[in-house]
């Protein structure tokens, strides 16, 4: 485990800290399928860069919590693209949190391989192929073409766009979190 983000220990914290574990620790995240807390109470993945600047990373987990639960985009939809940013941005942690929110969801293991080479699963609905597309030339691209845009906007509308592109943005910071910590997956 790299030491570039010093895991915090609860009882370590300042108040605004504590604070913002206890908001990150709160369901819903925390009945998720996925482990945010290590054995001793730290917080794994980008969650614990977030303690070290409290004002942000409150800011952060709020755009994550009603990304992921107050968010109109269809669950499958959210988490196929969530784990299409991962697989482009080889976020290790990322992958391994959304992949098993996307099986709790009715992601195929099938699918999963699909999105982690690039592919546009064979099952995908319009709606997830056109979200699938989109997320891809956020990451990808300078910019998003005509052609993706229009598909887009045909399934998912002005609404659903900026919804999927604010996640597509969140995730990415996520990763780069991940990426600056050197933070890798739980050996699971």
């Amino acid at each position: 485990m790299s030491d570039r983000f010093p895991l915090l220990k609860p009882d370590a914290m300042d108040p605004e800290q504590r604070s913002l574990y206890a908001e990150i620790t709160a369901p819903p995240r925390a009945d998720g399928p996925f482990r945010i807390r290590h054995d001793d109470g730290t917080l794994a993945g980008p969650f614990n860069a977030l303690l070290h600047a409290p004002a942000i990373g409150q800011a952060v987990q709020q755009l994550g919590a009603a990304l992921r639960f107050g968010g109109a985009l269809p669950d499958r939809t959210r988490e196929l693209a969530i784990c299409a940013v991962a697989a482009a941005l080889d976020a290790g942690y990322e992958w391994y949190a959304h992949s098993r929110v996307a099986r709790s969801v009715g992601v195929t293991d099938a699918e999963l391989g699909q999105v982690r080479i690039g592919a546009l699963p064979d099952t995908a609905s319009d709606d997830e192929a056109a979200a699938l597309l989109l997320t891809r030339e956020l990451v990808a691209e300078a910019g998003v073409s005509d052609r993706t845009h229009a598909r887009a906007l045909q399934q998912l509308g002005h609404p659903g766009i900026t919804e999927l592109t604010v996640l597509v943005g969140y995730y990415r910071t996520l990763a780069g979190l991940l990426a600056a910590g050197d933070v890798p997956a739980p050996d699971e």
